[in-house]
């Protein structure tokens, strides 16, 4: 049912998703570029994304980013070369591979990430304020729901109808995840 309290067509819902992730999608980018040129004004919105992917992951090699991110070599190590020289990204050997180079977020990228990152919060909670917590609690689930559904996708797994992707990782009834039974 619909908010107007009429049955749902399920083509008409997907149509209507596509329109709405599109237009999601739009903004984010334009969203992306106006927050990196906040964090540097030499920074472009592709190299905030993958910020952003550092600081939310953990060190990562640049072969990680180009899988990540779906992005070429070549767009990554201009990327990544950008970050290092503006200072917001260091390069340290691979513990595992000395021979390789990890990334991570320098302390003055992340300051100025976090930073960033609060201060658009408070702007979704401000332009939010009258949506019920529940309401963005499930919005947020169900985005969760939805990225999990495309890593699975990117990644050859197979989903099916019932959420289980690969039999490893479920979606329940709650739309929590468990993964392999923990």
């Amino acid at each position: 049912m619909t908010e107007a309290s009429g049955p749902v067509d399920q083509h008409e819902a997907f149509v209507r998703l596509e329109r709405e992730i599109g237009l999601l999608l739009r903004r984010s980018r334009a969203i992306s570029a106006r927050l990196a040129g906040e964090l540097h004004p030499d920074l472009d919105g592709a190299a905030y994304g993958l910020l952003a992917l550092l600081q939310d992951a953990g060190p990562l090699r640049a072969s990680d980013l180009v899988t990540r991110l779906g992005l070429d070599k070549s767009t990554v190590s201009r990327q990544v070369a950008s970050l290092v020289a503006l200072g917001l990204v260091d390069r340290t050997a691979d513990p595992v591979d000395g021979r390789a180079q990890v990334l991570t977020p320098s302390a003055e990228g992340s300051s100025r990430l976090s930073s960033i990152r609060d201060a658009r919060r408070a702007r979704w909670e401000s332009d939010m304020d009258d949506w019920p917590a529940d309401d963005v609690a499930r919005l947020g689930d169900l985005l969760g729901r939805l990225n999990r559904l495309g890593e699975a996708r990117e990644a050859g797994d197979t989903v099916d109808g019932d959420d289980t992707v690969d039999g490893d990782d479920t979606v329940d009834g709650d739309d929590t995840v468990e993964a392999g039974g923990s």
